[in-house]
Order: C-alpha cells, then sequence, then structure tokens
C-alpha cells in the first residue's frame, strides 16, 4: 500500500513539476531605427499558461551592452509577468542580441531577441516595441 500511494505521490509531483509554462506576446523585439543615445529600454510580456507558478531563476545575455531584468515574484497561474531589457544605444550601427530565461517551466531555457539599427547622424527615432 505504501508502494502505491508512494508511486500516486511522485506521479503528482511530476505533473506539477512540468505544468509550469510561459507564453510570450513577442519573442523578438525590433527597436527598428533609432537615434544615437535613445532610450534603450523595451519590455517583453509573458503570460503563464501554465497550472504552477513560473520562477525565473536567471537571465543572460549575450553581452555587456543588453541588461535584462527579471520578475523577483513567481508569476502564478494565468497572471502577466514582465522582463525589462535595456541595451545600451550609444554604440552606433546595427545590433542583433539574445537574453537567456532560466526558469521552473517545462522548457527550462528560453531564448528571447532583439534587433535594431542604431543611427549616428541625428536622423528621426523611430520606436518599435
Amino acid at each position: 500500500m505504501k508502494t502505491i500511494l508512494s508511486f500516486v505521490a511522485i506521479f503528482f509531483l511530476a505533473l506539477t513539476v512540468n505544468a509550469q509554462e510561459f507564453k510570450f506576446d513577442s519573442e523578438t523585439i525590433d527597436y527598428g531605427k533609432i537615434a544615437l543615445g535613445s532610450e534603450g529600454k523595451r519590455v517583453f510580456e509573458f503570460t503563464n499558461v501554465g497550472e504552477a507558478p513560473i520562477i525565473i531563476k536567471d537571465i543572460k545575455s549575450t553581452c555587456g551592452c543588453t541588461v535584462p531584468k527579471k520578475p523577483e515574484q513567481p508569476i502564478m497561474p494565468g497572471e502577466k509577468g514582465q522582463i525589462e531589457v535595456s541595451y545600451d544605444t550609444k554604440r552606433p550601427g546595427g545590433f542583433s542580441k539574445a537574453i537567456t530565461i532560466y526558469s521552473n517551466a517545462k522548457a527550462e531555457r528560453k531564448m528571447l531577441k532583439i534587433k535594431g539599427f542604431i543611427v549616428k547622424d541625428g536622423a528621426p527615432a523611430k520606436k518599435k516595441a
């Protein structure tokens, strides 16, 4: 009897562990053409579409020019969360960077991307989110 109860408990625990899942509104943010030194902060929004809280353990970027900020609290099922990304817009030219999210979701690693072009000649800035 104890063996059966242990098996059932492990089964439900495994089911709960794999029940975390999140869906991003967009997995790529295109800054478009922006002016040198303009605002580099953008936000990725997501929804916890799973049945358990999402805990973002860490976020890494491909270089120091991209600084991500993770939510500190778990995102409960059905709730929305945000990952803020700041890019150093004092570097003229094109850019394409990756941000990797480490969480307790079914897919433990999730990659997001930012891209754009920084114009140094003072051309009008276009802001895309």
